[in-house]
């Protein structure tokens, strides 16, 4: 028997890859199914099965593609409704897989078709379970997301995660390892742990949601409480790994056609595209395509792309740098982005080269900012999360997260003056592009952010642990 967590750490999303004597399982796979083909070919072993703990909200899965390339089946929960091919599981029923098994724990909450997978190894031992997003390492899955479709609150949710947790899950040994299908970075929960891999036992020891004197009411309010909204994209990516979508090698050619600068321009004229432009933020202050939308490929772009973009269907142009276009195709299309019209031919370099217009972001680094920033006076804009400015801020900077900037873009005033920052400039970076793209140009946006303005002798709040803040 062999278990691989498969992570991708943009998505901060685990895949599970399983084999025992010649037969493979896949647990939640990505869009791209190359990748699960070349390593079944490698290992010489047949897929037999597809698993899905859930229909997925902050990803589209590779289960549609995947089943057609190999004819396994996909296998999902109960109450699992798909346009597709798919076994809806009842129940405790057991799925064999070489010499070992696969259970299937039904455990609503996050969703009410949500299962976890409980392994069986050869000798008949409960050894693993892959939770899905029933549980994390350090948290739970969030109730929310499932509302309007189960016709439910997020409390009602919540208070089914709550016994689902401890009817099906905690009842199992304290050596059982768990395997989660997000980490750290994902919206799917709230405080999850950068680990990705524990045991039961320490879950019980540590997660605050399977405390063992905790009430069904105390598990609901602290489950609830602070929750964000989702990104907007996530309900349009429920709906294509229910229905089904475009093959991922289809979507590839789109994004992989070359557009010569003038041809470029001629569609992003006829064209309600988005200029995306995935290079670094350093890059892109230089220099860009006037209009474009800096979401640097290096940084958690999936996420903040579909965090941003209103709408998977939006038409997409890609600059980048010359080499990444494939790398930014995929990522694009595990968000469920596939109408791309192409990509500029030589990158931004043929567009200068070409003598079209160019703009530029005004950045200053921290210590010129420490200079010219007046406490109390100038204002400053801080756009990280809520957490981090309340771990500690600029004194007088105003809290605007780039989560929300659709909403607080409204309220700037575009003849007063003021400073941007995140962390570190990749997030303040998306702000700038945005703000520009809005026509706003009285802002200064500072290289290198507030790890950089932490060494300059500005005055600062006291530093707060940023895990006492999100409790």
């Amino acid at each position: 028997m062999q278990i691989e967590q498969i992570y991708t750490g943009c998505l901060a999303q685990g895949a599970y890859y399983i084999t025992s004597n010649g037969e493979a399982a896949i647990i939640d796979p990505l869009r791209e199914t190359q990748p699960y083909l070349d390593r079944l070919e490698r290992d010489n072993v047949q897929l037999k099965y597809i698993f899905e703990t859930h229909f997925h909200a902050d990803f589209v899965s590779g289960h549609v593609d995947l089943s057609k390339e190999t004819a396994a089946p996909i296998v999902y929960g109960p109450n699992a409704i798909c346009e597709f091919d798919c076994i809806s599981a009842k129940d405790g029923q057991v799925f064999n897989l070489g010499n070992i098994k696969i259970k299937v724990l039904h455990t609503p909450g996050h969703t009410m078709e949500s299962a976890t997978y409980l392994l069986i190894d050869e000798n008949g031992k409960e050894h693993a379970i892959f939770s899905g997003d029933t549980l994390f390492i350090g948290d739970v899955g969030r109730p929310d997301l499932a509302q309007k479709a189960a016709s439910m609150t997020q409390e009602e949710l919540a208070a089914i995660l709550f016994n689902s947790l401890r009817d099906k899950i905690m009842t199992l040994p304290d050596d059982v390892i768990v395997y989660p299908a997000h980490g750290a970075g994902s919206a799917c929960g709230k405080n999850m742990s950068k680990e990705t891999v524990s045991t039961l036992g320490e879950q019980k020891a540590t997660n605050y949601a399977l405390r063992s004197d905790m009430t069904e009411a105390e598990f609901v309010k602290e489950v609830t409480d602070g929750l964000l909204p989702p990104p907007a994209y996530f309900g349009m990516n429920v709906a294509m790994n229910k229905k089904g979508y475009n093959s991922f090698e289809n979507v590839l050619n789109l994004g992989m056609r070359a557009l010569a600068p003038n041809a470029f321009e001629a569609a992003a004229e006829e064209t309600t595209a988005l200029l995306l432009d995935t290079r670094k933020n350093g890059e892109f202050a230089k220099g860009f395509i006037p209009q474009s939308i800096n979401i640097g490929i290096d940084g958690d772009f999936a996420p903040w792309v579909g965090a941003l973009v209103a709408d998977v269907k939006q038409p997409i142009l890609i600059i980048c740098e010359i080499g990444q276009e494939e790398e930014t195709v995929t990522r694009l299309s595990r968000v469920g982005f596939d109408n791309l019209i192409g990509h500029l031919e030589g990158g931004f370099e043929a567009w200068a080269k070409s003598g079209k217009e160019v703009d530029t972001v005004n950045r200053i680094t921290a210590e010129e900012f420490a200079t010219q920033v007046k406490i109390g006076e100038s204002k400053v804009i801080d756009v990280r999360k809520e957490s981090e400015y309340s771990a500690e801020h600029v004194e007088e900077s105003y809290s605007k997260p780039l989560a929300n900037i659709n909403q607080w873009i409204k309220d700037i005033d575009p003849k007063e003056h003021f400073f941007l920052h995140c962390a570190g400039g990749y997030r303040s970076m998306i702000a700038a592009s945005i703000l520009e793209a809005r026509g706003f140009r009285n802002f200064t946006e500072i290289e290198g952010g507030f790890n950089a303005i932490a060494k300059t002798s500005l005055p600062k709040t006291d530093f707060v642990c940023q895990s006492k803040v999100l409790k």
